[in-house]
């Protein structure tokens, strides 16, 4: 364990999986006390007991961030236990699949709830504990945030296009209280992304496609992650775009 962000706090949404998963760990690998904020409480009782087992501290909070009065909870919690807020990581997320004509609007609708106003809920919550004493604001988006490719992602890509533009609005909004705010945006990482999607054909095309050869690893984002809120005070890496090498190409 590294000594980095000792004294610093940190809570990660989607903690229970993958991004979330792994920076949780790297967070506290690198000394922060860690808030694990998750709808799958099991999952997260088990990465607080193995943070510990490792000499670190975590809090284990069940909340559904599409929820704002939960999500505003799991804040408070994290900053009722350890006493503040210092980073706050956004990295729940999901994806679904579906065109504009006879779309599915109740898909639409949810993965915007937990792409984009989950992490509006959360950052609106932290924001008065961050500029306590600056702080870190880190929202993870995707390469599909940058370039919509194909009609069948259009439901991703738009929410992720919408967490963009909130990054840069937030990030104008809050960096004279010194509360920096950052957007990372990977390519093909090996997650449990695909899951949830309800296309079998659809599902196992993005399996492939994010467990394919040379696919980034979670806890390479999550190493990312870490590089970003351990800087100086005086830097801000507001935009981040992290590719596996054999997808460089790609524009």
């Amino acid at each position: 364990m590294t000594d980095v962000l000792t004294g610093k706090t940190a809570l990660v949404t989607g903690a229970s999986s993958g991004i979330g998963r792994s920076t949780a760990l790297a967070l506290a690998a690198a000394g922060a006390n860690v808030a694990l904020v998750a709808r799958r409480a099991e999952r997260l009782k088990d990465l607080a007991a193995q943070i510990e087992a490792g000499g670190g501290q975590a809090l284990a909070r069940a909340a559904d961030v599409t929820d704002e009065q939960d999500a505003t909870r799991a804040v408070g919690d994290a900053v009722d236990r350890f006493g503040g807020l210092d980073i706050l990581v956004n990295a729940a997320g999901m994806t679904q699949v579906g065109k504009v004509e006879n779309a599915d609007l109740a898909d639409w609708r949810y993965v915007f709830e937990l792409n984009f106003w989950a992490a509006l809920y959360t950052s609106r919550a932290a924001i008065p504990a961050l500029k306590a004493g600056g702080g870190d604001i880190v929202n993870i988006s995707s390469t599909a945030g940058r370039r919509a490719v194909g009609a069948t992602f259009g439901p991703y890509a738009a929410s992720k296009f919408a967490l963009t533009a909130f990054n840069e609005s937030l990030r104008a909004e809050v960096t004279l209280a010194g509360i920096r705010v950052s957007i990372i945006e990977p390519g093909a990482t090996a997650t449990e992304i695909h899951e949830h999607i309800k296309d079998e054909k659809v599902r196992e095309f993005t399996r492939n496609h994010v467990e394919k050869d040379g696919a980034m690893q979670a806890d390479d984002v999550a190493a990312a992650i870490v590089f970003v809120v351990s800087l100086p005070p005086r830097v801000n890496v507001s935009q981040l775009v992290i590719r596996p090498t054999v997808d460089a190409r790609v524009l």
